[in-house]
């Protein structure tokens, strides 16, 4: 439910279907055949013109000094993509002499480009739901407020520098594609630690206190001497 708060409430009609991402894309595919309902997702190579925009945003915010790695998140590998195609555009152009190296992040339950490619890699290593959650939590603790796919890329990231491909003066990108705000329960989850097989040893839960002066301030005095 929490995916679809936001076109709820901006009036968009949803429609909540029980099957899991490829089940929606087969339906979408054969309603948008039969009825006058334009086809906006990845299936849409206009959308992959759009989104390469975000590559040209990079470069330029970059002051057009290309970054060494770029790491995206990949479900339908729509993004890296279009963000492949972004680069390349710019190079053809000239306004830069080379593109980043491009890293496709995936999570091991999202079939790993599908399944190393049917075995035949032998050197493929996706993130977990545990290393991606605990990435999540890592970052939220900055200040930002991130989405399970962002995990994902930023333990990608950690992987790779931990490993030694990513050197230290290495310049990384890593993509964020959603907001946290539509995996509010994921994250409940994980700080309440409720989910199983999963140690959420990042988790933040809150302090339960009885409501009176002298049990607050003993909580509060006790953080004091150990933070």
């Amino acid at each position: 439910m929490a995916q679809l708060v936001q076109p709820i409430a901006n009036g968009a009609f949803v429609l909540s279907l029980d099957t899991d991402f490829d089940g929606c894309m087969r339906l979408v595919r054969e309603v948008t055949s039969e009825l006058p309902i334009y086809l906006a997702n990845s299936l849409n190579s206009l959308r992959l013109e759009g989104q390469k925009t975000a590559a040209i945003e990079i470069l330029q915010q970059f002051d057009w000094e290309v970054p060494d790695w770029v790491i995206v998140p990949g479900g339908n590998l729509g993004n890296i993509y279009a963000f492949y195609k972004g680069f390349h555009m710019c190079k053809e152009l000239g306004l830069v002499d080379r593109i980043p190296r491009l890293v496709c992040a995936q999570a091991a339950n999202a079939n790993p480009l599908y399944l190393h490619f049917q075995s035949g890699w032998e050197d493929f290593s996706p993130a977990t739901e545990e290393e991606l959650m605990d990435a999540m939590a890592q970052a939220d603790a900055t200040g930002m407020f991130i989405c399970p796919h962002t995990g994902v890329a930023l333990t990608a990231l950690v992987k790779l520098r931990n490993s030694g491909v990513i050197k230290p003066t290495d310049r990384a990108v890593v993509v964020s594609t959603a907001r946290g705000l539509k995996f509010t329960q994921s994250k409940i989850d994980y700080h309440s630690k409720a989910i199983p097989e999963m140690a959420c040893k990042l988790a933040n839960p809150p302090v339960n206190v009885k409501a009176d002066f002298g049990s607050v301030m003993d909580v509060f005095l006790n953080f004091l001497i150990f933070f």
